[in-house]
C-alpha cells in the first residue's frame, strides 16, 4: 500500500504596511507557515520616503510577499518602492497582496482627454522586478469571478444621468425575499440605496447588502446606519471585508455592518 505524501507548507515571510497592520497579523494567526517581517517606515525633512527593510539578509532564498494597501494616492508612492526592492534582495518567490485595486473602475476612456488611471496602475504593477523565482504573483479580490453562483437571483440595472442613478429590475422576482444585493465596492452608497429602494417596492421582505470593498469616501457609511427613532431600516445587514481599514475602523460595532475577514484567504493564497 501506498504512503499518502503530504504535502509540505512553504514558509512565507510577510511585510505589510503600516495600515494593513491588523491584517497581517491575523494572516500570520492563521497558519504557522507565515512570519511577519517589518519595515521602518521613516520619512525626511521634506516628507519624502526614508525607508528600511528589515532582516533584509534573511531574507535569501525565502518566499516573500508583500500586504499593500494603495488607499490614497498619499501612501502609494513609498509602498511601491518597497514592492520594486524586495524582488531584488535574491528571494525564491515574490507575492503582491493587494485586496483592493484602487483604481480599477477608471479602466475606459470615454472621451478624448480620459486618462484610465486603472492601466497605468495595472502597467506599473506589471513592471515589477523579476525575482529569483520567477514573476510576481499578484493576489487581489474581485467579486466578478463569483458571478452567476447563486441558486435564485434577481438582476437589477442601472444608468446614469449625469449625477443621477436610474435602477430598475431586469430579472426575477424578489416577493418575500431577502435579497442580498452584491456589489463589488462602495463609495457614495447611491447606487445600493436606489437598487434597495426597488426591490423593497417589488416585494423583497428584506435587505441586505455584500460589497467586499467599502470605501465610503467623506463618512458615506453613515448613510446605512441603523437609526434608534423606530424608523424602517433599509438594510438589515451589510457585510464588508477588511481589504480597506481606514473603513474597518469608523464602522465598528455599527449596524448593519458586519465585517469579514479576508485574513484566512490571503493564508491560503499565500500557499499557492
Amino acid at each position: 500500500m501506498e504512503k499518502e505524501t503530504v504535502k509540505k507548507k512553504k514558509q512565507v515571510l510577510l511585510y505589510y504596511c503600516i495600515e494593513m497592520e491588523d491584517v497581517a497579523r491575523s494572516i500570520a494567526s492563521a497558519s504557522d507557515s507565515i512570519l511577519l517581517h517589518s519595515i521602518n517606515w521613516r520619512s525626511f525633512a521634506d516628507g519624502f520616503p526614508n525607508l528600511f527593510i528589515n532582516n533584509a539578509h534573511d531574507i535569501r532564498g525565502q518566499h516573500v510577499a508583500f500586504l499593500a494597501s494603495f488607499s490614497s494616492p498619499a501612501v502609494i508612492f513609498e509602498q511601491l518602492s518597497v514592492i520594486f526592492a524586495l524582488p531584488r534582495l535574491f528571494v525564491a518567490s515574490f507575492t503582491l497582496v493587494l485586496p483592493f485595486f484602487p483604481t480599477g473602475t477608471f479602466e475606459r476612456m470615454e472621451e478624448e482627454g480620459d486618462v484610465a488611471t486603472a492601466f497605468t496602475m495595472a502597467r506599473i504593477i506589471s513592471n515589477i522586478p523579476i525575482s529569483r523565482g520567477g514573476l510576481t504573483s499578484l493576489v487581489f479580490y474581485d467579486i466578478h469571478a463569483l458571478q452567476g453562483n447563486c441558486r435564485s437571483f434577481v438582476i437589477c440595472t442601472k444608468v446614469r444621468e449625469g449625477d443621477k442613478r436610474i435602477v430598475w429590475l431586469k430579472e426575477g422576482n424578489p416577493v418575500g425575499c431577502h435579497v442580498i444585493i452584491v456589489h463589488d465596492l462602495v463609495q457614495s452608497g447611491g447606487t445600493l440605496i436606489e437598487c434597495q429602494k426597488v426591490l423593497a417596492a417589488h416585494g423583497a421582505s428584506k435587505v441586505g447588502a455584500y460589497v467586499p470593498h467599502g470605501i465610503f469616501p467623506k463618512r458615506s457609511w453613515e448613510r446605512f446606519l441603523h437609526k434608534n427613532d423606530g424608523s424602517e431600516k433599509a438594510f438589515t445587514y451589510f457585510w464588508t471585508t477588511d481589504s480597506c481599514p481606514h473603513t474597518v475602523k469608523a464602522i465598528a460595532n455599527k449596524a448593519p455592518f458586519e465585517v469579514i475577514s479576508l485574513a484566512g484567504s490571503i493564508a491560503d493564497a499565500l500557499q499557492i
